[in-house]
């Protein structure tokens, strides 16, 4: 039993569902329905209740209730079906197929329909009124106002029918009659504008607290400006990207990178002038060095040496132009002598077919035989003729360049001009000066006068021609000379410069020597002071030692002493002789300072112990600063020089060559003892 507050709610819309169903069939149209099966009455109550349980929809006024129009009641429909076979519901808000439909043009009235929901309806407004107005919609919107909403509307039964225009993102819901809701995407926002003017009802309420007009607006929100102009800033930098590749594709490619100039790089650029599969480039880069402005005095000679092997190749480049030449003339005669060939091998076969058109053979030929071989003699004509064309054109070209040819070489219209010109000058200055002017010459004599005048002028220009010549075979030959000047003059100061750095080796291997001398003589003078300061002291000591025994000796005397007591004081003298000659010797020797020296005097003997033949002071020094970074080559020379029992030095070479080495000479003195 059907509810009679169904058919209460129903009936004061029974006026508007023809209407409404018709809109929905023509919505309908894509879903291929057959609507000529569909002949239930749409103001039955009972029809009307059996189509909404054949959708799986609880009938009016109860919870979950849904109203669609009677176009989509299919009889005996199974509700489960899309349980069963996994058919999605169908989304009321697609356009075609829910119960919005798509919006309908400009020109064609907008007809809305009653929207049902789980806890609320929506009636539209009257169509006779105007449509609500909106706004101008901001860029990148994705959020809706909502205005009008019914006092105990809460957000859920919001989300519940706005949700069927798309995903919702936020609902945020004011106290008073009014929200703002934000979609995923901007196209739900058309959605949700197409329910403004519709009235909301909760349930079957009629309480003023229970329904509302909504009104749906445009709303300006700072996240979906900010999206937008994200957006908007990344497709800025996909078409910057975008025109850059396309600007860097078209760009064209950039020249070779020209070096600056040097001695060295113009002397490379010189060889690869000389070189010519290098020459274009090469002869790029002389052009661009000479338009910076790096021509000067110094470098004159070398860019003109640079300018005189890029003229070398002009003749090099007249050859190839010659060959060139020659080349497509000897293809020019290949071509026409196999055309030539050609034409008589047309020329015979023309003959043939002509030859099969005559009486004796022509009879012996059936029908299709004749019309075949007549074709063919009609064609062959037609080639033959086209090729003998285009060899007769080939000889007229011949012909008129060589008349071109001829005509380059005869200046002709100078030389009548010329005459005329010396003829009037000549006639205007007889007349001038009073005499009379000769009768008109006959043809025969302007001619023979006319040809005098061109030999003349051409004789002139030849003369001019040499005259030119002769001046640049005189510059050239200047300019040899000033090379060869230059050459002499460069090779007179190479000797120059030889001879001067021969004689500073020299110098500087005299000056060594000198130096050396000079040493050995100071170290000569220190060991002959050394000896006669000793030769003092011995002397010195002998005498106090001879004063020591008289005395001694007259105190044996006197006193009586024995030989032995004489003795002992011999030998006592004898030991403090020797003991004074070995504190002479250490002073002369000067003994090691400190630790250092020694460590030092051990690693030199060894190092010149392995060096038989010496080593020079640079050699012992490069190798004593790998272990010590702060000594010097001057403190080791110091130390060898104070140790000349220890280590002696030599002088090697003749001139330049002279060095000076040292050598370990401890072990000689033990052999020599």
């Amino acid at each position: 039993m059907v509810d009679a507050a169904v058919f209460q709610s129903i009936a004061p819309c029974s006026q508007e569902l023809p209407q409404m169903m018709a809109a929905a069939a023509d919505g309908l149209g894509s879903i291929a329905l057959d609507t000529t099966q569909l002949n239930m009455s749409v103001t039955d109550p009972t029809a009307w209740a059996t189509a909404m349980n054949n959708l799986g929809m609880v009938p009016v006024g109860l919870p979950g209730q849904q109203l669609v129009s009677d176009s989509i009641c299919v009889p005996g429909f199974d509700p489960g079906l899309n349980m069963m076979t996994g058919i999605t519901p169908i989304n009321p808000m697609i356009p075609g197929l829910g119960l919005v439909p798509p919006p309908p043009p400009t020109e064609v009235a907008v007809v809305k329909e009653i929207i049902h929901c789980k806890s609320c309806t929506l009636f539209p407004q009257n169509p006779n009124l105007p449509p609500p107005s909106t706004r101008e919609r901001p860029p990148g919107c994705k959020t809706v106002f909502v205005g009008g909403l019914p006092e105990n509307a809460t957000e859920e039964i919001i989300q519940e029918v706005f949700e069927q225009c798309g995903d919702i993102t936020a609902i945020r819901k004011s106290k008073k009659n009014f929200c703002h809701i934000r979609f995923a995407e901007e196209f739900m926002v058309d959605k949700a504008i197409y329910l403004s003017g519709y009235r909301m009802r909760l349930g079957s309420s009629t309480d003023k607290k229970d329904s509302g007009r909504l009104h749906v607006d445009f709303a300006q929100a700072r996240d979906d400006f900010y999206e937008w102009e994200c957006k908007q800033r990344m497709r800025a930098r996909e078409e910057r990207h975008r025109r850059k590749l396309e600007e860097d594709r078209l760009r064209p490619p950039s020249p070779p990178a020209i070096m600056h100039y040097s001695e060295h790089e113009a002397a490379l650029l010189a060889e690869k002038l000389k070189d010519d599969s290098k020459f274009s480039e090469a002869i790029t880069v002389l052009l661009s060095w000479i338009e910076r402005g790096e021509v000067n005095r110094r470098s004159a000679n070398q860019f003109y040496s640079m300018v005189q092997s890029a003229n070398s190749h002009v003749r090099r480049l007249m050859n190839e132009k010659a060959t060139h030449e020659q080349e497509m003339e000897e293809a020019k005669e290949n071509f026409k002598n196999a055309l030539t060939g050609i034409l008589t091998q047309f020329e015979q076969i023309v003959a043939v077919f002509n030859a099969s058109t005559r009486q004796k053979a022509w009879d012996h030929f059936s029908k299709a035989q004749r019309k075949n071989i007549d074709i063919w003699r009609k064609h062959s004509e037609e080639l033959r003729n086209a090729q003998s064309e285009q060899l007769m054109g080939i000889r007229r070209e011949e012909e008129m360049e060589m008349s071109d040819d001829e005509n380059c070489d005869s200046p002709t219209k100078k030389m009548r001009v010329d005459e005329s010109v010396d003829r009037g000058h000549i006639l205007e200055i007889r007349a001038s000066e009073g005499e009379s002017l000769p009768p008109l010459l006959s043809l025969e004599a302007q001619t023979k006068a006319a040809a005098l005048a061109a030999q003349a002028y051409a004789l002139k220009e030849e003369n001019d021609s040499l005259r030119w010549q002769l001046d640049a075979y005189r510059n050239e030959v200047e300019l040899l000379k000033q090379e060869k000047e230059q050459l002499f003059r460069t090779e007179e100061n190479l000797t120059k410069d030889q001879q001067l750095q021969f004689l500073q080796q020299t110098m500087q291997g005299m000056q060594q020597q000198l130096l050396a001398i000079q040493e050995e003589l100071n170290n000569k003078k220190s060991e002959l002071e050394q000896a006669k300061e000793e030769q003092s002291h011995t002397q010195a000591l002998l005498k106090v030692l001879q004063e020591q025994l008289k005395g001694t000796k007259d105190l044996v005397e006197t006193n009586g002493h024995s030989h032995e007591d004489a003795n002992e004081i011999n030998v006592l003298t004898v030991a403090l002789v020797n003991q004074d000659r070995e504190n002479n010797s250490e002073k002369r020797i000067q003994g090691l300072k400190s630790e250092k020296e020694a460590l030092l005097i051990g690693i030199i003997s060894t190092f010149l112990h392995v060096h038989p033949f010496g080593a020079n002071i640079e050699y012992l020094w490069s190798y004593m600063q790998q272990l010590d970074s702060k000594i010097s080559a001057n403190e080791i020379e110091m130390l060898l020089m104070r140790l000349p029992r220890m280590f002696k030095q030599e002088f090697t070479g003749v001139g330049a060559t002279l060095e000076k080495r040292w050598k370990l000479c401890a072990f000689e003195g033990i052999k020599t003892t």
